[in-house]
């Protein structure tokens, strides 16, 4: 029995001593973490700067992008308005054709002054666009530019370089340095086999 309690009492001595050190080796890593959590007044000082500096410079770009976003409604918050104005020019071409298409009127005084009066609209009408920077695009005869252009049809045109923009649909604008609508066009396509040999063979028959 002695000898048991003897055995007993050695392996709680021991437990006991681990625990010790266990406890030993925590503090002694609570205190080294401390010291490398401590920094000195001139790193303390330096990160501070460095937080001001950030701070500041976040601050001066949310400066940059507040006056990017007012010059922007300054000069294109009309972009809406004018989109919806181009509709007049729009209407005004659909009563042209409508007009030079009516069997009844063709050849007429009332249609030419009727037409004449509509041209001098149009033109006033682009003149204003034009002074608030609405212009409108270039198209014919250009080469089809995706960032002004949108093809709708093609036309075989053997006389046309194929990419050749030869039927505008609807006239497009830009506001400023911006696109406000595309034009609508047709672009020019080489004939197909079959038309050459039909064109040939007209020739040919002129000819005879």
């Amino acid at each position: 029995m002695e000898k048991e309690q003897t055995d007993n009492q050695e392996q709680n001595q021991e437990i006991s001593n681990t625990e010790e050190d266990t406890q030993k080796k925590k503090g002694s890593a609570s205190e080294t973490s401390e010291e490398v959590k401590e920094l000195s007044p001139e790193d303390k000082i330096a990160e501070l700067e460095d937080r001001l500096a950030r701070t500041f410079a976040e601050m001066e770009n949310q400066r940059r992008r507040f006056e990017k976003e007012k010059e922007d409604a300054f000069e294109y918050g009309g972009s809406s308005f004018a989109k919806e104005a181009l509709s007049l020019i729009d209407n005004l071409e659909r009563s042209k054709i409508v007009l030079e298409s009516d069997d009844t009127l063709k050849n007429t005084d009332a249609l030419k002054k009727t037409l004449e009066h509509l041209d001098i609209i149009n033109k006033d009408l682009i003149s204003i666009f034009s002074k608030n920077n609405i212009k409108p695009i270039e198209s014919l005869n250009n080469k089809l530019d995706p960032n002004y252009h949108q093809a709708m049809i093609e036309i075989e045109d053997a006389t046309k370089e194929p990419g050749t923009i030869v039927q505008e649909i609807q006239k497009g604008f830009t506001i400023k340095d911006r696109l406000l609508r595309p034009s609508l066009v047709g672009v020019a396509k080489k004939p197909s086999e079959t038309d050459k040999k039909s064109e040939e063979n007209k020739e040919n028959l002129e000819k005879k």
